[in-house]
């Protein structure tokens, strides 16, 4: 991943797939680098709302477009095989000629895990898990066959041929910035750190976090592209901005999507400057919930007037 790249954040919840294909048809007619996806089997929340599996999705999005990137913000650990993840990450990065993104979480939901009979456990466990994970996915792609024995997954000399399009590997996006768990996993393993929305009031702290566990382990921290969630109320005017910002706090006013922390309002000039900071801290991906799910109108005028003055 070279230069800044934004991204868009489109949570399938209430969703057709021509709905998300146009929208991500539009990104790569328009510029935009990267679509992301959420991976639930059903809305948070709102268990009766129509929601597409999130694996299929990207694959029938990568599969329909040229050059856009397609990832999810991020995968739920749990919910595969990390040897079987593997082979679906080498695979879908030979259909679309290396334009995976693969995040990677330890879950979020215990609901969902309850209502399949998946195992839950505590966020130590959950985050042993997907340490395991991130090592066989290591072994995958960088030897093309796996011997792993842990405490949760063991996987006796598995080939995953053929590899990677993408060299070294398609990137690994690891989400969170809990100190004790995550944020090690992060240093160790990622190559993309995703810090939530939730986080961004305690950015430049996580920050130092990081690059502190990093040193620890001899790992060059600029290794690591750092990534952020954040909401963006995008005014195509000063007149437009009551409005934008009134839809943006019913939609992602809850303090888990730290809009007042750190949400990006405001006309492009203002959007602007506030990604300028962001990339001030280093910052080389801003993954963007626009506050009206992706309209055409944002998508236009996020790459008319927002992308094109960062270049």
């Amino acid at each position: 991943m070279t230069g800044l790249d934004i991204g868009v954040y489109v949570p399938q919840m209430a969703f057709s797939y021509a709905d998300i294909l146009h929208r991500a048809k539009r990104c790569e007619d328009l510029g935009i680098g990267s679509l992301w996806l959420y991976d639930h089997m059903y809305g948070p929340g709102v268990p009766g709302a129509p929601s597409l599996e999130a694996w299929t999705l990207a694959t029938a999005l990568l599969a329909h477009t040229e050059r856009l990137r397609v990832g999810h913000m991020v995968l739920c650990n749990q919910f595969r095989h990390p040897a079987v993840l593997a082979k679906m990450a080498t695979t879908l990065d030979q259909i679309s000629g290396g334009r995976l993104a693969l995040g990677l979480g330890s879950g979020s939901i215990s609901e969902e895990h309850d209502r399949m009979g998946l195992p839950w456990g505590t966020f130590g466990e959950r985050s042993e898990r997907l340490g395991e994970t991130l090592e066989i996915l290591t072994q995958a792609f960088t030897n093309e066959v796996v011997d792993f024995a842990g405490t949760h997954y063991t996987v006796k000399d598995m080939p995953i041929v053929p590899g990677s399009v993408q060299r070294p590997r398609p990137p690994i996006v690891v989400g969170g910035v809990g100190e004790r768990y995550t944020l090690p996993l992060v240093a160790r393993y990622a190559d993309v750190w995703n810090v939530p929305t939730y986080a961004l009031g305690d950015l430049v702290h996580k920050v130092d976090v990081l690059r502190s566990l990093c040193a620890d382990i001899g790992r060059d921290p600029d290794e690591i592209v750092l990534s952020v969630e954040a909401v963006m109320a995008l005014a195509p005017d000063d007149a437009s901005l009551p409005r934008v910002r009134e839809l943006a706090e019913k939609r992602f006013g809850a303090p888990m999507f730290g809009l007042r922390e750190g949400g990006l309002v405001g006309t492009a000039p203002q959007i602007v400057d506030r990604i300028k900071q962001y990339e001030a801290l280093g910052f080389g991906q801003i993954v963007l919930f626009t506050h009206d799910r992706a309209s055409d109108e944002t998508l236009d005028l996020l790459a008319s007037k927002v992308i094109s003055a960062l270049q």
